[in-house]
């Protein structure tokens, strides 16, 4: 056994205990609302980041980063890959340990496999990437005019992708553990040193968007050193040093499970974007505008969705891997809950202002009209979504592999003939409900394949301990703590 600082036994005996004995409520608080917080913030980044490169008062510099947005989404989805199929195996191992505690001797080798994997990954895609760097442009869509903003703008970053997905990967690892409160505190860091960046290199140096990326790539090795030390100084089984790295059929088939549908879901979100943009644009400015304005106004409920749904997952895991049954259904139904009650109170507030609402972004009449259909569909859309979602961490927390895959993916598979039906048959009505459409098959898909594997989940949770279970429920974080000290066997045991 070895020794831990007292202060380092809090901060992990306080992120355990939301994770394994914590009133659900009061752990949904603590693992979703950093992560929703965590999004707002990345998203106002991204406006006041565009607010920068406008100050310059030149669109081909606006359009290079909206060029390079789909590159920067299968820059984070190369470390989800590994970030989330790890994290998700490090909290069901957290669980295990509960009642094996043998299980938690394997965390180090999941850690150090997921965060080098993704450097090395991030490498050879950035790599490739330099070497592609021109046609890579054109494959982003950039005309004439915009090809220099952004291959200066697209060749910076991929020079950070390492850094980049080193990031992403070691948010999830911190999550895995519990510690969302420390995940937005870096996040928040993450996005301060971004802006005065910015500062330097765009308004001072007047660098331009090699400077915005420059400045997007520094505060990610910022965040990454963050991310470092705390589990460095505070993790009892994290361990980042390429000594534990392992190639084990043990490690790599659950991470890659998990990790490969995030790769695949970020592929087809970009087909998904570029085929509803190339049927939209067929309507009309107008038709656009709408589109942009619904958009912007359904990411808040968005945001507040996701970070129920993706938060959630490691309690999801850890549960299970301890054998939980009660708390995982908990977990499950307050989830639920949540995800219906912000839908629902969102959708409400939005109808009753809706003029006042879209107002704020167009005094077009025809935009309104448009803009609130589109509104509705995307609401409605994102019930679906949500609960699609949850099914979704179910599926990973378990380690069901296929389930997850079929999940990640079947939104980008479905979108795409739903949309060119709907616009064949129905016109814009039918891109704006294909969506919809779409969400709703997945989910139903989901719940299909849920029932098929609960026998699966069920022998699965056979493997935990149910009196180890009860043992921990209902414990005060205090007395959970108490009990970690005393006998931290009875508990977990220390790496």
């Amino acid at each position: 056994m070895t020794t831990t600082h007292p202060a380092t036994a809090d901060a992990v005996g306080t992120n355990r205990w939301y994770l394994s004995a914590a009133p659900i409520f009061r752990a949904l608080v603590h693992l979703c609302v950093p992560m929703a917080a965590a999004m707002v913030v990345g998203a106002v980044y991204n406006v006041v980041n565009a607010g920068f490169i406008g100050s310059l008062h030149d669109t081909s510099l606006l359009a290079a980063i909206t060029f390079g947005t789909p590159l920067l989404g299968l820059v984070m989805a190369v470390g989800g890959v590994f970030g989330v199929g790890g994290g998700a195996l490090i909290s069901r191992l957290l669980g295990a340990a509960e009642h094996e505690p043998a299980k938690a001797g394997q965390i180090k080798h999941v850690s150090s496999f997921a965060l080098w994997g993704a450097v090395a990954a991030g490498a050879v895609f950035g790599g490739a990437g330099l070497l592609l760097l021109r046609p890579l442009v054109s494959v982003l869509g950039a005309d004439a005019a915009a090809v220099p903003a952004t291959t200066a703008y697209v060749g910076v970053m991929l020079a950070f992708v390492p850094v980049l997905a080193a990031a992403f990967c070691l948010e999830q690892l911190l999550r895995a553990e519990g510690a969302a409160r420390q995940v937005m505190i870096g996040l928040i860091v993450s996005t301060v040193a971004n802006v005065a960046f910015d500062v330097v290199f765009i308004l001072v140096m007047h660098w331009g968007v090699a400077g915005a990326a420059l400045a997007m790539g520094l505060s990610n090795l910022v965040v990454v050193g963050y991310f470092a030390t705390w589990l460095a100084r505070h993790s009892e089984y994290v361990r980042l040093a390429p000594r534990w790295f392992t190639l084990s059929p043990a490690v790599l088939k659950p991470v890659f499970g998990v990790g490969v549908g995030e790769l695949l879901q970020s592929a087809f979100l970009i087909v998904t974007t570029l085929v509803l943009n190339h049927l939209a644009v067929a309507y009309g400015d107008g038709a656009l505008a709408a589109m942009g304005v619904a958009v912007r106004i359904a990411q808040v409920p968005e945001f507040l969705v996701m970070g129920v749904t993706i938060g959630v997952l490691p309690l999801l895991a850890y549960s299970y891997g301890k054998g939980d049954r009660e708390r995982l259904t908990a977990a499950l139904r307050g989830s639920a809950v949540a995800v219906g009650g912000i839908v629902l109170v969102f959708s409400t507030t939005v109808f009753v202002f809706r003029e006042q609402v879209f107002a704020a972004f167009s005094a077009d009449r025809s935009v309104l009209a448009t803009g609130v259909t589109i509104l509705t569909a995307q609401l409605v859309a994102m019930v679906a979504n949500g609960f699609a979602g949850l099914l979704t961490s179910l599926f990973q927390a378990a380690g069901r592999s296929v389930p997850a895959i079929v999940m990640s993916v079947g939104h980008g598979v479905l979108f795409v003939p739903i949309a060119l039906l709907g616009n064949l048959w129905f016109g814009l009505p039918g891109i704006i409900w294909a969506l919809t459409a779409t969400e709703i098959a997945v989910f139903a898909g989901g719940v299909a394949m849920w029932l098929a594997s609960r026998q699966a989940i069920d022998r699965g949770l056979a493997e935990g301990s149910p009196e180890r279970a009860e043992q921990t429920s209902g414990l005060t974080e205090e007395k959970y703590h108490d009990a970690r000290v005393a006998d931290p066997s009875a508990i977990t045991t220390f790496g």
